[in-house]
């Protein structure tokens, strides 16, 4: 509160200056309290209030009844997109430690969370002819620079997965089943505030194909106000945007190839004969229990996984996933 009393009675006696803030910054601490020090405010802020909501995250054009009419008047005056949504996922990191370079064979693998990372890493060791934990991981920026310059005629890539897949993937492996992976804190919070149909000790005989159907919708549901900075909870990266973690990766480089999953074996291939290594198989099981997602897959969850990614079937041409 002290904070936000200095920085209101500087800015209005600092009238004469013009400030321009883009919606997404208003969720960077750096760029607020940059503000303040630029005013001469001392206080600064250690974080956000959690509790605070986004309103209303949807493109302009959905809020108007006379869009046409809207557009024409400010042709002139406006560059911004009137069909873009904010951004209000948070900035993701490079994630250099969960990176995973060949042993020799001068490949990086990016892995996405609740992706395909197992079934990449095990065609990276097959290639090198190694176990999979004879790979160059847990590296720090250092270590990578130093495995860069030993491996002259590197590549990078990481792969994408259905946004629908990986979500259902995320729900069953962090919220529905109870184990060492689960999100306990965040599992209470979908079954008490959210209502999330979860089993509360998790699903037994007992749980169903309707059920399991209840509670992937509803988790979608909630996925669409996590996203969009609507709740206080936070955005795991195993459930956000693919767009958003892959331009973390840039913070350190970019990836030369996005390979999608549908096409896993054959672009493999083709990256890595070009450098020697001959064509080997890779295939990814479906390991979701205790139902796999084309079990409850139908038309209205694929439109309501549609609105919730938007920007990954926009960014990478994703359509149904079946």
């Amino acid at each position: 509160k002290n904070f936000q009393h200095e920085l209101t009675q500087k800015l209005q006696v600092s009238g004469q200056v013009a400030f321009r803030l883009s919606y997404d910054d208003l969720r960077s601490l750096a760029v607020i309290n940059g503000l303040a020090a630029f005013l001469g405010v001392p206080a600064r802020l250690e974080q956000f209030d959690n509790s605070l909501k986004v309103q209303n995250p949807t493109s302009i054009a959905e809020k108007v009844s006379n869009r046409e009419e809207m557009e024409a008047a400010l042709a002139s005056r406006t560059t911004r997109d009137l069909d873009e949504a904010p951004n209000f996922e948070p900035t993701r990191r490079a994630g250099i430690q969960s990176y995973v370079a060949g042993a020799e064979v001068p490949l990086i693998f990016l892995p996405i969370p609740c992706g395909p990372t197992t079934a990449v890493t095990a065609w990276m060791a097959a290639l090198d002819g190694v176990e999979c934990q004879d790979l160059q991981q847990q590296m720090t920026r250092k270590a990578l620079r130093k495995w860069k310059y030993a491996h002259p005629g590197h590549r990078s890539f990481t792969v994408v997965r259905h946004p629908l897949e990986r979500a259902h993937h995320a729900f069953c492996k962090h919220i529905l089943n109870r184990g060492p992976q689960t999100y306990g804190m965040i599992r209470r919070t979908l079954r008490r505030q959210y209502a999330v149909p979860l089993p509360e000790k998790g699903p037994d005989s007992t749980y169903s194909l309707e059920d399991h159907r209840a509670a992937f919708m509803a988790f979608l549901s909630f996925l669409q106000s996590n996203l969009s900075g609507q709740t206080a909870l936070r955005v795991d990266s195993s459930w956000s945007s693919q767009t958003q973690i892959i331009q973390g990766f840039t913070r350190f480089a970019a990836p030369d190839f996005i390979v999608r999953e549908d096409e896993l074996a054959r672009s493999l291939s083709q990256i890595a004969e070009p450098m020697g290594y001959p064509a080997i198989p890779v295939s990814v099981a479906a390991t979701d229990t205790p139902f796999t997602l084309d079990a409850i897959y139908d038309a209205e969850m694929e439109a309501l996984g549609a609105q919730v990614y938007q920007r990954d079937y926009m960014s990478f041409g994703f359509g149904p996933w079946r």
